[in-house]
């Protein structure tokens, strides 16, 4: 249990040893935490629960402050299971309160549940006094589930922010100036990337709304993650930035190669990008993470893709990066395939048809190595890296 500010405590619980997230949609390397907060007033909140297997820490956490029978109201802020897995254990404790919902969560929490809660929806600009504290409500459908809401608490201007502006990530501190900020950041990201992306325009359309209501923000206390004091505007301004999807003048080349024919036409690529100052990196589909991977590729604004030929198609290991490239709905990007084959060799141009349908731009013909790349394929290389170096920095 930690104190926000006067009448205000985090009581969720944190994850050390979640390493999947989703399903094995996401990896969480530095696993995470479950964010719960408890409002104190004439009226005592409680915005969002925790997962199934939590909820003990999630009672004893509250117990610490109040008896949990003493909740009045209960903000769900959204139906996904890590967030309201022990909503049950809290309403056999709390029969009697309010369950505070979007429109949307009237569904998803039936549906979920099956409960006949006292359920109340609340819409963008409606407000709740609870005492001497007032509750401001906005609508955040699709950030990143239809029922998603936030919630603001008006003399402690602190956004309750559900699913935005957090980030996977375990730690004994609660605030950004307590944890690893290379580490934050890099998770604030990945998190960004692989859950909200697709959903760019709609997280754009939201921050507008928010920054047009003029709401005075000392804190940002998202679900998942730390909570932002220092400055929280920063991360509403990273996600702007993000939205627009103006990357960085650099590229990232994504391969996996068999015989290590492939891998020497990458390493060639990336030569020819340092010869004419073009920052990359190099992955290996095979052996390092993919939303990692993905992350990065947001942050480039060129992907160079490489894989030999195999069965007519290319490795399995470059599948889920695809994959995620279509789904994730990139924008702003160049794009440029190699390989290897040896007899068939489709590599390269199913490569290319799978940037073109991630809606990135094919700028620099493909270069194809036949069995093992020489000296002049090679070469090729180079000129392809500083082909899509040159795009780059015209693109500027």
């Amino acid at each position: 249990m930690t104190e926000l500010t006067k009448g205000v405590y985090w009581v969720g619980a944190v994850d050390w040893a979640l390493r999947q997230f989703h399903g094995h949609e996401l990896s969480t390397n530095h696993g995470t935490s479950y964010n719960s907060y408890l409002i104190i007033d004439e009226k005592c909140v409680l915005i969002d629960a925790v997962p199934t297997g939590f909820q003990n820490t999630l009672i004893e956490n509250i117990s610490n402050v109040i008896d949990p029978g003493k909740i009045d109201i209960v903000v769900a802020a959204h139906a996904e299971p890590d967030h309201s897995g022990a909503l049950p254990e809290i309403m056999q404790r709390c029969p009697g309160a309010e369950v505070i919902v979007s429109p949307r969560g009237i569904e998803t929490f039936s549906r979920h549940f099956g409960q006949p809660w006292n359920f109340r929806p609340v819409k963008t600009g409606e407000t709740y006094s609870i005492g001497h504290k007032v509750l401001t409500f906005i609508e955040a459908p699709m950030l990143h589930w239809p029922d998603n809401l936030f919630t603001y608490l008006n003399d402690d201007a602190i956004l309750f922010s559900s699913d935005a502006f957090g980030q996977h990530y375990a730690s004994t501190g609660r605030f950004e100036a307590e944890v690893d900020r290379g580490i934050l950041d890099w998770e604030t990201v990945k998190y960004y990337t692989n859950i909200l992306n697709p959903l760019a325009p709609m997280i754009a359309k939201k921050i507008d709304e928010m920054v047009n209501l003029k709401l005075p923000l000392k804190m940002i206390a998202p679900a998942h993650g730390i909570i932002w004091r220092q400055s929280p505007m920063q991360i509403i301004n990273q996600y702007r930035k993000w939205t627009e999807q103006k990357s960085n003048c650099s590229a990232v080349i994504v391969y996996d190669s068999m015989w290590q024919g492939t891998r020497l036409m990458a390493e060639a690529i990336g030569e020819g990008m340092t010869e004419v100052g073009l920052p990359f990196k190099m992955m290996n589909a095979a052996s390092d993470d993919r939303n990692d991977i993905l992350t990065e590729i947001l942050l480039a604004r060129a992907v160079v893709l490489g894989s030999p030929t195999f069965n007519q198609g290319i490795l399995p290991t470059l599948s889920p990066v695809l994959t995620g490239m279509k789904g994730l709905k990139f924008k702003n990007k160049i794009g440029a395939a190699f390989g290897t084959w040896g007899w068939s060799g489709e590599g390269v141009g199913l490569l290319e048809e799978n940037l073109r349908a991630s809606q990135i731009e094919v700028t620099t013909p493909g270069v194809k190595a036949k069995w093992r790349p020489g000296p002049e394929d090679l070469e090729q290389c180079r000129i392809l890296g500083k082909s899509v170096a040159g795009t780059c920095f015209l693109k500027e």
